[in-house]
């Protein structure tokens, strides 16, 4: 045995066996911790009461449907972006393409409402402020999660990374809390939301990566 070998042995004799990732099982924390959050959410009694009369509205089937389909693909981005050989651009590239086009839908292909007003009436600053907010709390845990399934993977693009992963945790917590909106207008909801997801966002391009630096 050479003294490379034997220095290889002594370096790796005390390393604990690591469990290969899974994606499914990775998604399954995800969705799991997301129906946790909408659970809490009504047990506490704040969905919107009106819910079953207009789930099937053109403003409902908007606002869910797309932060349906923005939290399934940018989740599947940001799981597949930690992977070593994970090369997150272009899954970026595709994700803000849908948060573009989901924008477009709903302030030219959605019917505005009938007392649509002055933009500052129907923006209701005071109101937006705390839909934002709610989204980035609610947001936080999807984060801290995906945070710790990041740094557990190591991915060698970690800014990347950790900007698909805001944008994850982002469009989840959206979408917890648009079960309690009662917000109608696409004009409030493009503007409102985008500045709470823009928060996630920005927050954990700034803080996962962080978690990297030797």
């Amino acid at each position: 045995m050479t003294s490379n070998d034997t220095l290889i042995l002594s370096l790796s004799a005390d390393l604990v066996p690591v469990r290969r990732r899974s994606l499914l099982r990775e998604a399954a924390l995800l969705v799991s911790l997301v129906l946790a959050e909408f659970g809490v959410l009504l047990a506490l009694g704040l969905i919107r009461p009106d819910m079953p009369q207009v789930i099937g509205s053109g403003f409902m089937v908007w606002k869910l449907g797309s932060l349906v389909v923005l939290a399934a693909a940018c989740g599947a981005i940001a799981l597949r972006s930690f992977a070593p050989m994970g090369w997150p651009r272009r899954g970026l590239t595709g994700a803000f393409a849908l948060v573009a086009a989901a924008l477009i839908a709903g302030l030219y292909l959605v019917r505005m409402p009938e007392d649509a007003g002055a933009l500052f009436d129907r923006l209701m600053p005071e109101h937006g402020l705390i839909c934002a907010t709610a989204i980035v709390v609610l947001s936080l845990p999807l984060m801290a999660l995906l945070g710790a399934m990041m740094r557990r993977a190591a991915p060698i693009h970690p800014k990347r990374s950790a900007l698909a992963s805001g944008l994850a945790a982002a469009s989840c917590g959206a979408l917890i809390f648009a079960s309690c909106c009662p917000m109608n207008d696409p004009l409030y909801i493009a503007v409102w939301y985008l500045v709470g997801c823009g928060a996630v966002t920005a927050a954990a391009r700034w803080l996962l990566p962080r978690r990297f630096r030797l």
